[in-house]
């Protein structure tokens, strides 16, 4: 009798597909989803009959991630779209980026927790603004890997020299910027040919196809700072039943028996019963008593776990602290340098006050200096006295209070930020510290 071993899991991979308007990202989320079997019987039924209508000959696959009745209206995407997957050794996270400048900072938002690109580009037109536009985006938000899909192969003739023309263009574009981890593939997403299967179009490339380099990608925190990293977010109870039994979450302000639990996501790097720890602002150093989920102790807590920790001593802590490990603290800073990606229409005020939202810490801040402003078409620093909407710039903030932070290179959860109107409580600008 033959056993077979179980698959390996490669863990969740988080990525986001970006490029220009109209360069098939949606048709080729479509394609993977279409392609891996990852597709419900009766949403097939539905985009079947929607292309029928349409007076589409072959099934329209951007249906599956074009879900607002608006984007489907004009066949355009708006919104960031979500879809998951998963094949024998991977989970996945697909975030769909619009490709509309107007929407360039809803690609902010979908490739902040990607670790890798896909960058579409159309056979037919090269690289254009857009393009620019996202891999410095994809640069800024800490992408490491990067993979060129050059799209529409079929609409030039699957022509090698086309293929070797845009992808000595966009590497000459790269290698200034700093993307260091690039792959090219030539595709047609609408006739499958290097997404999934490899197709009998392309003979002449011999590189990986998409879903083998999805595969191959390094999983999510493998190649992040392991230092522990705990914003507090609620203080708690946690009645004393041994410190396993059922738990209580409630306001620290309420009388009752137990011991206080810091409520909170491990950020990075993971922490176990027995663990020495350090508070932050406060700088008291103690050890870890109990780690738990919903009442439930546990042995360790890993990264993106929302968990509550007990403390061996009674330490004064609220929303906003951060729980450390010994010689692994995180920097306190009342100025911080970052990029920042302004979303707002209207313009940075350099007179106004406005509230960096850091971790789980809020405090007033105002804007020290503007050094530069990209210009996504040259890469050139020129100076700015104001930031417009989409615009990506080196700005310096002072701080009410300091936040506890890290590069942005180092951890991206404490190396990143959000500016938000005081009037309007609208988040206007994103940032990645320096």
């Amino acid at each position: 009798m033959t056993s077979h071993a179980p698959a390996e899991d490669r863990g969740l991979l988080r990525f986001t597909t970006c490029g220009s308007v109209d360069d098939g990202k949606s048709t080729l989320i479509g394609r993977l989803l279409f392609d891996t079997r990852s597709i419900l019987v009766d949403t097939l039924h539905a985009i079947e009959r929607t292309s029928a209508k349409r007076g589409l000959g072959a099934v329209d696959l951007s249906l599956l991630t074009d879900g607002l009745q608006a984007e489907r209206e004009q066949g355009i995407t708006i919104d960031v779209a979500y879809r998951y997957f998963s094949t024998g050794t991977r989970k996945y996270i697909i975030a769909d980026a619009p490709g509309h400048e107007q929407y360039t900072r809803n690609m902010v938002t979908a490739a902040s927790t990607a670790s890798l690109a896909i960058i579409l580009i159309d056979a037919r037109k090269g690289m254009l603004t857009q393009t620019r536009r996202h891999s410095h985006i994809a640069r800024l938000m800490g992408i490491a890997h990067v993979v060129v899909a050059i799209n529409k192969m079929d609409l030039v003739g699957f022509d090698r020299a086309v293929f070797e023309r845009i992808a000595g263009e966009y590497a000459a574009f790269a290698a200034p910027l700093g993307l260091r981890d690039v792959t090219f593939i030539p595709m047609s997403a609408l006739e499958g040919d290097m997404v999934v299967d490899r197709g009998t179009a392309m003979p002449w490339y011999e590189g990986p196809t998409l879903l083998e380099v999805l595969e191959a990608a390094p999983a999510e925190h493998a190649e992040r700072s392991a230092r522990f990293r705990f914003p507090v977010q609620y203080v708690c109870r946690v009645h004393d039943e041994g410190l396993g039994g059922e738990g209580a979450a409630r306001d620290d302000g309420r009388a009752g028996a137990g011991f206080r639990g810091f409520m909170g996501r491990v950020e990075s790097g993971a922490v176990s019963p027995g663990d020495a720890v350090v508070v932050l602002p406060s700088g008291r150093e103690t050890r870890v008593r109990d780690v738990q989920i919903n009442g439930v102790s546990l042995s360790r807590a890993e990264p993106e776990q929302s968990v509550t920790l007990v403390l061996d001593d009674e330490i004064d802590i609220s929303r906003g602290d951060m729980i450390v490990k010994p010689h692994e603290g995180a920097e306190g800073r009342k100025q911080i340098e970052a990029m920042v990606c302004w979303l707002a229409e209207a313009p940075l005020d350099r007179a106004r006050k406005y509230l960096v939202r850091h971790t789980t810490r809020e405090t007033k801040a105002a804007v020290a200096s503007i050094a530069y402003r990209i210009d996504i078409n040259t890469s050139a620093e020129v100076p700015a006295t104001e930031l417009r909407v989409n615009d990506i710039a080196r700005v310096t903030f002072k701080l009410a209070q300091p936040v506890f932070c890290d590069p942005y290179e180092e951890n991206r959860a404490t190396g990143a930020f959000i500016v938000i109107d005081e009037s309007t409580n609208n988040t206007v600008g994103a940032g990645m510290i320096l």
